[in-house]
Parts: structure tokens; sequence; C-alpha cells
């Protein structure tokens, strides 16, 4: 069923009792030419562009929860391609131009709001540091504008410009940068994979990896084993648990990032907004609720759930950018669990075993990524090199010493 404008007239007509399901709950079959373990936005992306633009359509994605359970569905929504170096630009750059046209290429409604996303910075050395990102957007064909305190103040009057510890001197802008509805995304790529053939099987966990000679054979799950010609990981913060079944260890660690929303207000905040002199990042939703965050809570953990020393670390960032949200109720928060690479960059490549494929180390940048993550990875499972914009992201980068450190604050997964 094609989804329009017409369809829920005439499904209105008859009581909205013609509704197909979006995707159907098929049992696992005995063999897949290519197995894609973890079922959030990278996975199912994937596998939707492995049958559309590649023609693989014997394919499976397992996840051991159901379909937006993990960090696709617990995140806050932000879209953005203002990054500075050459790995990391031209990637974020070509996820950019999929988000443009997502809801015409799955025809689902992610709700892609380009609203803008704006940078703070409070300080001579941060504004340099922003012209010279801002420089670099625009040689790689990126919007960015740098602009001073009044047009800033002009946008946001309800900033604290004075603040004596952080004043607010201006801000790097990227107009092209906003939100997506998160969970849309998962069930849009769910269904058109779905469409195309692809099985996607929920409540089924990889519990086992078997392997012969080099290669993977196939995958020993809680609905029995299934074997597959190339076996692809997309599990974000369990990935070094099941990469460790294959024998592999992962220079990633897990940690724990919180989202916030806040009680529906009045629309005040049209785009999403970072505050520069410290973690701190909110847009207001569509419900008029702030969705915020802030840093990883900062000690290794498995858990979808933080620690309340971190709601106050944020929540004194947010006070300090914005005054008059400190008599906003909060109403939820949770947590995912972020695979947090040793540069802050992610890794797509093939690893040791011949047949296996890694998509992990996605930090913060995960949901962003999302659709060339996932063409990305279709490209390195189906045609077995890498995509011309993510050749940076190779597996061996921190053997060879040559990392991909955006923030520039060395080897280490907590500071990224």
């Amino acid at each position: 069923m094609r989804y329009s404008a017409l369809s829920i007239f005439l499904n209105g007509l008859r009581g909205n009792q013609s509704w197909k399901p979006a995707w159907r709950e098929p049992q696992p079959k005995s063999h897949y030419d290519v197995i894609i373990v973890g079922g959030g936005g990278h996975g199912l992306a994937t596998a939707y562009y492995l049958a559309k633009e590649f023609g693989v359509t014997n394919v499976a994605v397992i996840e051991k929860s159901y379909i937006g359970s993990g960090n696709v569905g617990r995140n806050t929504t932000i879209i953005r391609s203002n990054y500075l170096l050459p790995g990391n630009n031209p990637f974020y750059e070509y996820s950019m131009k999929l988000w443009e046209s997502l809801e015409q290429e799955l025809n689902f409604n992610a709700m892609v709001s380009q609203r803008g996303v704006l940078n703070l910075f409070h300080s001579d050395a941060q504004r340099d540091a922003y012209t010279r990102r801002g420089n670099a957007m625009l040689l790689h064909g990126v919007d960015a504008e740098l602009l001073d305190r009044t047009a800033v103040r002009k946008m946001l009057p309800f900033l604290d410009f004075d603040n004596a510890r952080f004043p607010i001197q201006g801000g790097l802008l990227q107009r092209r940068g906003g939100t997506v509805r998160h969970d849309a995304v998962a069930w849009g790529y769910a269904r058109g994979a779905d469409q195309r053939g692809v099985d996607i099987i929920q409540n089924c966990e990889v519990i086992g990896i078997r392997r012969d000679n080099g290669r993977v054979t196939g995958v020993e799950t809680t609905k029995g084993f299934i074997r597959c010609a190339k076996l692809g990981l997309a599990a974000a913060g369990n990935s070094s648990r099941v990469a460790s079944m294959a024998g592999l260890k992962l220079p990633i660690e897990s940690h724990v990032l919180q989202a916030f929303v806040s009680e529906g207000l009045k629309p005040f905040i049209d785009g999403v907004i970072t505050f520069g002199a410290g973690h701190f990042y909110v847009s207001q939703s569509d419900k008029g609720g702030l969705v915020f965050g802030g840093d990883i809570d900062g000690y290794n953990s498995y858990a979808q759930r933080g620690n309340l020393a971190t709601v106050e670390h944020v929540a004194e960032a947010g006070k300090a950018m914005i005054p008059g949200i400190s008599r906003v109720r909060v109403l939820r928060s949770w947590g995912g669990i972020m695979d947090m690479s040793m540069d802050g960059s992610p890794i797509i490549d093939r690893t040791s075993l011949d047949n296996l494929y890694l998509n992990a180390g996605w930090c913060y940048g995960g949901f962003k990524a999302t659709p060339a993550s996932g063409f990305c990875f279709a490209h390195l499972l189906a045609r077995g090199v890498a995509h011309e914009t993510a050749r940076a992201f190779r597996f061996d980068r921190f053997e060879r010493g040559h990392l991909l450190d955006e923030k520039g604050q060395g080897a280490q997964a907590n500071l990224h």
C-alpha cells in the first residue's frame, strides 16, 4: 500500500479497517545471503539499500528486541553536516543529502525539518575555530554562516548574552541542519526493506557466531541457527559484545547518553541550539516539549538509563544558556548505549574474518549518519570495497595511528 492523502481519505471512509501492517513478521529462513545483526536505523537502512540499490534481497535483519527499541528511538533527533575534517565532512554531507529526499524515497512521513543548527561561541579562540570549520564546510560545498553577536541576538533574544562566565559572542549556523522524527526513520526503513523482500526478525537475540577456516558460517540465535554467506554487525552500543562472539576485540567502549523531554511549551525555539561553553544542545518538538541532552555519563554501561549527576550537569548548562528554562519541568528521560570509539569517528570496514563486516563506533553521530551509514555499509557488503565517502573509516586506523579526531581530544573514548 502506498501512503498518500488519497489513501488516508479513502481509508477514513472505510472506518480505517483496510490498513495493513507496515512490515511482515516472518520466521527466519535457514540461509541468507546477508544477515545484519541490529535492527536499529543503521541496520534497517543497510538492508533497505542492499535490496534497492544493489539487488541483494535475500537479507535478514535480526533484532533482539522490537524495531525502534534501541538508539534510533532514544536520541535527540538532530541532523547536521557541520564537520571540519576531510574524512567526516563529505560523509555527513552525503547523509544530509539523503535526508533531504528521504520522505519521497521511503514514501513515509519522517518529519524532516531543516530548521537550522546554531553552534554558539563564547571566546575569540572559539570564534577562530568555528571560522576554520565554517571555511572547511564551504570548501566542501556545505552551507555555513558565521554570525556575530547582534545577528544571534536578533534570532534568539532569550539567550543569556551577558553571562559573566560565558558571554555569547556569535555562532556558526548551518541552515540545512535540523531534526527528524527518530522512530519514523526506523519504521520507514523497516517498511521499505520489507517491501523489497528483506526479512525483519524481531525478538531474536544473537547468542553466538559460528566460524570455520577464517569465515563466518552463521549465527546462533534464540530462534535457532541461521546460516549466511555474509554477516554485517550494526549493533551500536552492543557491538563489542557481539563482535566478541567472533573472537574480535573492538577499539570502542559502551557508555550511556541520556536525553530529556520537558513539558509542552508555546513555540519559542525555532531551530537547534548548542552551547559552546559546555556540552548542551536543545530543540523544541512539534508537541512543544524541549528535547535536550549533554555529555555521556562517563562510565562503561550497557543499561539504557543514566544517573542523576549527569541530569544536574545538563540542567546547569541549559540554564546558563537560557535562564528562562529554570522554570520548566522535565517530564522524562531515556538513555541510549553509545559505542564510543577512541577518536570519536566511526568504523565501516571489513574485519579479519573474510565475510564479517563491521559498522560501529558512532559516538554522538549515529542518528544523523543513518542514511549514509546504511548506504555505505550496503555498498561494502555488496561490492566488497568502501564507498568513496567512507574510505576514512577504516578499522586499522587505530593501529596505524591515522586517527580521525574531529575534536582534537586524543585517543580516549570518553572524551568524544
